[in-house]
């Protein structure tokens, strides 16, 4: 009903906007609103809506035929897809991107978009997103966004579902939290190799730091594994087995993937040593490392991690 009312309100503005040229072949939104009323029903809640009722464009670039192409050969057919400048149902992933992104280009977020790993599946705007019937209040998603990203990224699904995972199926943060679905900058961990689209905190960081601040340091004394090779290395990001998501289920193995004493290894290439003789990594109260070398992640005090 109020969807109804905002309609009729509306409605006085919308007829009293600019008409478009004669000859152009646009035919203007309200036309389009007679045949389709429908996708005008809802159409007050997206915001492409807001081009029209601010009139900050000229009729040809905004409404129906903003991203459609001038309706005066549709109608005069009396319909059918064909007739339709841009019917993106019809249009290749190419040219969908390239209508999009006519408007939608100056977006910094959207910078790298024609690299990124989606665009190159063939996986473009309509593919995750719904301009007409959207069902969720932000972005225009198709769907709730976990479960669109879940429709391609199924192991993705399943690490979710793990005794230890980041809280995504609870509704607390999102996949876009961490990933720009529309492609992310050059890397700055990992030597340039990790995830794809991840996306940078400040400073060209890894996305862990937004929450796990108290990690970022920079530290007087820090551990290259956390500084160059980043959080990866340690942990599963999307959910694990093993308690703080760590790869795997005791601490001190982990440790020992790079604690082995293996020559010409580590961050100065002189090789990391191995533990005292005074560590029994046999004995469970030397399996816990972090009992000792609490900073890990990197210290201000001590270079070994000490407490």
């Amino acid at each position: 009903m109020w969807a109804l009312l905002f309609l009729l309100l509306s409605g006085s503005s919308l007829g009293a906007e600019e008409k478009p040229a004669p000859g152009s072949g646009f035919v203007g939104s309200n036309v389009c609103r007679s045949c389709h009323p429908d996708i005008w029903l809802n159409f007050y809640k997206n915001p492409h809506y807001k081009t029209i009722a601010l009139g900050k464009e000229p009729p040809e670039r905004t409404g129906c035929e903003g991203c459609h192409g001038p309706g005066k050969a549709h109608v005069e057919a009396r319909g059918g897809k064909q007739t339709i400048p841009r019917a993106f149902s019809l249009m290749k992933p190419g040219q969908i991107l390239d209508a999009c992104l006519a408007c939608h280009s100056k977006d910094f977020a959207r910078v790298n978009i024609r690299r990124s790993e989606h665009t190159q599946a063939d996986v473009v705007c309509s593919s995750c997103h719904s301009i007409h019937r959207s069902p969720v209040p932000k972005f225009l998603l198709a769907q709730k966004q976990n479960e669109m990203c879940y429709g391609c990224h199924a192991p993705v699904r399943a690490q979710f579902s793990m005794p230890f995972k980041h809280r995504v199926n609870e509704g607390f943060m999102q996949c876009s939290d961490c990933h720009n679905p529309h492609g992310a900058s050059a890397p700055s961990w990992r030597m340039g190799v990790r995830p794809r689209m991840v996306e940078q905190a400040s400073g060209n960081e890894e996305p862990c730091l937004k929450c796990h601040s108290d990690k970022r340091g920079p530290f007087t004394f820090e551990h290259p594994s956390v500084r160059v090779d980043g959080c990866e290395t340690c942990h599963f990001p999307h959910g694990s087995t093993n308690a703080k998501l760590l790869r795997r289920p005791l601490i001190f193995t982990v440790c020992l993937e790079c604690h082995n004493g293996a020559g010409n290894f580590g961050r100065r290439g002189q090789g990391i040593a191995l533990q005292s003789a005074s560590h029994n990594m046999l004995d469970p109260r030397y399996q816990r490392c972090t009992t000792c070398h609490v900073r890990i992640h990197g210290s201000n005090s001590d270079p070994l991690f000490l407490r």
